[in-house]
């Protein structure tokens, strides 16, 4: 029986096809990056890349899928780790800092895009890298009550005021409601190509097309 039964009841053969085959590539793994990643390999993804520069830190364990002992440990190497001996899925990592110098040749064999970095600078060269290289980029964000799930037509890079997001408040609920969103958001435009955007609030559980 395969591990995606589940998925594969509800998606059409040929949707999960697609899905194994296409190159995704997650910019961050940190609270959406890595259960973003961890969700789309979990649901038929087959060739997934993660990109991040950051080592795991205890404060991180409430909102992303990572043990005690991957404490100073690369988010992006373990991510891979834990889901190729969950899975069998193998993901690349890319233990790197995404610039202007770079992001070339990190980005130019995606298929499509998901920018879930945490600084506006990284955020602004993944949107005009891919703005233009004809590459579909989706772009989620979180602040403490709200989120949003744009692609990058879309989207506006934020203000760099707030970028220095370790420390604000966050509640996993928000992170695993936009993880789903944005899952969903992906699968939805690998099968038809449509781009939809949303907005989430926790507060009132609600969910917005934009």
């Amino acid at each position: 029986m395969s591990i995606y039964f589940h998925e594969g009841l509800y998606r059409t053969p040929q949707i999960m096809a697609k899905l194994k085959d296409y190159r995704v590539t997650v910019c961050g793994a940190g609270a959406l990056g890595a259960n973003l990643t961890e969700n789309l390999a979990r649901g038929g993804f087959g060739k997934l890349k993660v990109i991040d520069r950051d080592r795991i830190e205890e404060r991180n364990l409430s909102t992303q899928p990572y043990y005690r002992s991957d404490v100073g440990a690369f988010k992006a190497q373990i991510l891979a780790n834990n889901l190729y001996r969950a899975l069998g899925t193998p993901v690349e990592a890319q233990k790197a800092n995404l610039d202007r110098d770079n992001v070339s040749k990190l980005l130019k064999d995606s298929q499509l895009v998901i920018d879930v970095f945490d600084n506006s600078v990284s955020r602004r060269v993944v949107k005009e890298y891919t703005q233009r290289a004809g590459i579909p980029c989706l772009h989620a964000g979180l602040s403490p009550d709200y989120a949003e799930v744009i692609w990058n037509e879309s989207y506006r890079v934020p203000t760099h005021v707030n970028d220095d997001v370790c420390d604000y408040p966050l509640a996993r609920n928000l992170v695993m409601l936009t993880v789903a969103v944005a899952s969903e958001a992906i699968v939805s435009f690998i099968a038809t190509g449509e781009q939809r955007n949303f907005t989430i609030t926790l507060k009132d559980l609600r969910i917005e097309s934009l």
